[in-house]
């Protein structure tokens, strides 16, 4: 059974967003989600990408009304 958890990130400058969501889908099991809030402009880009990169899946990245990124990452 996978297993969701949720980080807001949301003002958080680069590159801590990425070592945050990195750290947070260390403490996680393979196949679980991971619900990141992100600033849209690089974070929204480059956590994706980062998270891609070693081996997670990106199911989605979404913009909300209010300039922020919802982005949810399976732990590969």
């Amino acid at each position: 059974m996978s297993r969701a958890r949720t980080i807001d990130l949301t003002g958080e400058l680069c590159p801590m967003n990425w070592v945050r969501t990195k750290l947070a889908l260390e403490a996680m099991a393979p196949g679980d989600t991971l619900e990141v809030w992100l600033d849209a402009g690089e974070a929204a880009t480059s956590v994706p990408r980062s998270a891609a990169a070693e081996g997670h899946a990106i199911e989605s990245a979404t913009p909300d009304a209010e300039g922020r990124v919802r982005v949810v990452i399976r732990k590969g």
